[in-house]
Formats: C-alpha cells, structure tokens, sequence
C-alpha cells in the first residue's frame, strides 16, 4: 500500500475502482498508464475497473495526455472526473441569515440565494424554508431534482458528526439533539416534488468547520495545518489538519468563542466571561447599542464597518484585540501554517487587533511561518465547503464502491 494527502491507496489486486477513482480525482494517476504504475493492477484489470466508473457516469476521457512509453509512441488518453453527472444542495446558517446554493460536484455555484432565516425560530420551521429554496434554486437553474446526490448544511453550533445533530448549541435553542438530516431530507423532498428525500445523504457541520474546509480547499490546498477563525454573532474556529476537518471526539473542537478571558460579563452559553461575550459581532452590536448607534447583531456591525463608522472601528479593533490573545495560545499549540480570520468583523481593524496582541504573545518561532490573512472565498466558503463535504463522502472509495453496487455496474 502507498499512503499520500491523508489516504491511503491499495497497491496489487486489491485496488477498487473506487480507488482508481480517488487516484483519477486527486490528479495523482490520470492515465491507465499512470494507474497500472500506481497500483500494481494489470492493463486488463485497470480496464475493467475503469469501465465500471465509465457505465456510472462517473469518468469521462479528456484530451491526450503525455506519452507513457519512454520509447515514444501516441500521446495517452486521459482521465477525468465527470462532474456533470450530479449536482449538490448547500446551505450556511447564521443566526439571522441563511444562504443556498445549487453547485457542480467541482464546487462551481450554478444558483444561489441569501435572506433571512432565524435560527431561534427552530429546526422545524428552518429547515422546511431551506427545503423550500432548494427546490426553487433547483428551478432557477434549471436541474432536476433527481440530478442531486446529496445535501450539505452549516450550522452556528458543534455538531456530532456521526449522528448530524448539534450538540448543546449556546446560539440555537431549540435544536438540540434534533434530527437534522432526516427534517431537511423530507423537506426537500416535499417541496421538489420528489420521494427520495429520506434516502437523499445529507451532511451536517460546524461552520467554521466547513468554512475552513472550503477555504483550504480553494486557496491553500498545500497547507497542511489550516485555521480559520469566524467571528459574527458568535465566535468559532474550523481547523483541517492533513487535509481533513479536525473535529476532536465529538464535534466540540474549535469552540474558542467559550473560552475564559476574566472578564464579568453573561455569554449566551449561561456563563461568565466567555471570549464571544466580549469579542463577537454581537458583544460589538450590544455596545454600539447602549451609546446609541442602532445595531442589534454582527451584520449590523459589519454593515456600519462598510461606512467606516468611528466607534464600530474603534470597538471592533478592542474585540480584535481581545481575540488575538486567545490565538496566540491556539497558534502555539496548532502551529498552522495559515490563520484566516472570517466572518461580520473579518475587516482591518479587527484584523489590526489580532495581529498586535497575536505577535506581542505568541513564541517567535510559532509565528515565523505563519500568514495572517482574510478570507478569499467571503460569505460563500461555508457552502463551498458544504458542498465539498458531500462530495468528499459520496466519492471517498469505500463509499464508492457501495454506490457503484446499488446502481447494478
């Protein structure tokens, strides 16, 4: 066996077309050439593997490519990833906002909308207006219901990633342990028009879990320690180790908005002293509140950020401040190579705050390498890594193979 970007590929005969898949899609082995070279497989066996992806719509051959032969000959055929055969359905979550997406299974937006969705109004009601835009995305862009192969969701909250149910959410009430795939699966299928929305996958996340994933993806996909750190309403960090999400044992890793600064101040959690009590979008809104600037929550500040507004500057730099002593801590232990910083606040003077204390208290040596930055993808990374997550699941070789079975090739 051979191991590479975090998988590991079986060598000799017991490499699956799955496998072969996963070889083709990386850009490791996308010739039957390179395959056979990659996995010990004969030409015959390679062939007949590759046939099965062929029949599911799975693969397609591109142009030629590099002759394989060092004694020359014809250049090689070419192996792709079809990735028109299915669609995927995304969603991000904030607290007051929600966003969907149609996308291509290589992450291409083909449709999407934003709007207001209120996280307190609960799962029930939520998912089933999620449900609703899916099906209209679907018309708007012109796909079919039956071209989804699953459904993706970011949600403000830890969340197992076994079951796909929030875990004691401090800024969902209500969704508790609630039964978020099987509600949002029924919900598109009954507004598309469909009945195949209890079996539809449908993949459930943190945040900035997926938002970090998404972003890594797009623009740092070398980078094998990965930090993105959200601060909105709340406060939460997504980070990808070796290429893959790191989520700790049950969805709880990266929940920096809770921890303690020493300060006196009621969190949303019931407890004293939390970093988002302080620092999140909405501890800015709440200040601007009491001297008078009308805002009421992260957006709002964000929006008053954009009119360069004095005292939402000067706050979000402080809350900038107070954040980036936390990160020298989490920089010290992670020592990722990028430190993005997303979100309502992701400006300059929040982005100044962090830098100051940031390097004023973390080792120079947990710093030397590291690059501070925002985020490229904006207000989509959360559905592009959503939209990944499915991906990643449906085509992982394992998966693959159970899904070639089911469809008889």
């Amino acid at each position: 066996m051979t191991e590479r970007a975090g998988r590991t590929v079986k060598t000799g005969n017991q490499a699956s077309s799955g496998e072969l898949l996963e070889l083709v899609r990386s850009g490791r082995a996308t010739t039957r050439g390179a395959l056979q070279r990659a996995t010990g497989l004969s030409r015959a066996t390679v062939g007949q593997r590759l046939d099965r992806l062929f029949r599911a719509g799975w693969l397609r051959e591109g142009a030629g490519g590099p002759v394989d032969s060092p004694l020359g000959g014809r250049p090689s055929i070419t192996l792709e990833f079809d990735d028109e055969h299915a669609i995927v359905l995304a969603a991000d979550l904030d607290t007051r906002h929600g966003r969907a997406a149609v996308l291509t299974l290589t992450g291409e937006i083909l449709a999407e909308r934003a709007g207001l969705l209120v996280i307190d109004d609960g799962p029930e009601a939520v998912l089933d207006e999620l449900g609703r835009w899916f099906a209209e995305l679907l018309e708007k862009s012109g796909q079919a219901a039956d071209a989804v192969c699953g459904i993706g969701l970011a949600v403000p909250g830890p969340v197992d990633s076994d079951t796909g149910r929030v875990v004691q959410p401090p800024i969902m009430p209500g969704w508790d342990g609630f039964d978020i795939r099987g509600r949002l699966g029924r919900a598109f299928a009954e507004h598309a028009g469909t009945g195949g929305g209890a079996a539809l996958p449908v993949l459930v996340d943190n945040d900035a879990n997926l938002m970090a994933y998404g972003e890594q993806r797009a623009g740092y996909p070398d980078c094998s320690a990965f930090a993105l750190v959200k601060v909105s309403t709340g406060i939460g960090a997504g980070m990808v180790v070796g290429g893959t999400v790191y989520r700790g044992i049950d969805g709880g890793a990266g929940d920096i908005g809770h921890i303690r600064v020493g300060v006196d101040a009621l969190c949303r959690c019931g407890s004293y002293g939390c970093l988002a009590a302080v620092a999140s979008g909405g501890a800015v809104a709440r200040r601007l509140a009491e001297s008078g600037v009308p805002a009421a929550s992260g957006s709002d500040v964000r929006d008053l950020l954009t009119a360069g507004h004095p005292e939402a500057m000067a706050l979000a730099r402080e809350a900038g401040r107070q954040v980036g002593d936390v990160l020298a801590t989490v920089v010290t232990l992670l020592n990722p190579g990028v430190l993005m910083i997303a979100g309502d606040l992701a400006g300059t003077p929040f982005l100044t705050g962090v830098r100051e204390l940031l390097y004023q208290r973390a080792l120079p040596r947990s710093t030397a390498h590291l690059d501070v930055v925002t985020s490229r993808l904006g207000e989509r990374a959360g559905l592009v890594g959503a939209g990944a997550l499915v991906v990643e699941y449906l085509y992982a070789p394992e998966r693959a193979e159970e899904r070639l079975a089911a469809l008889g090739v």
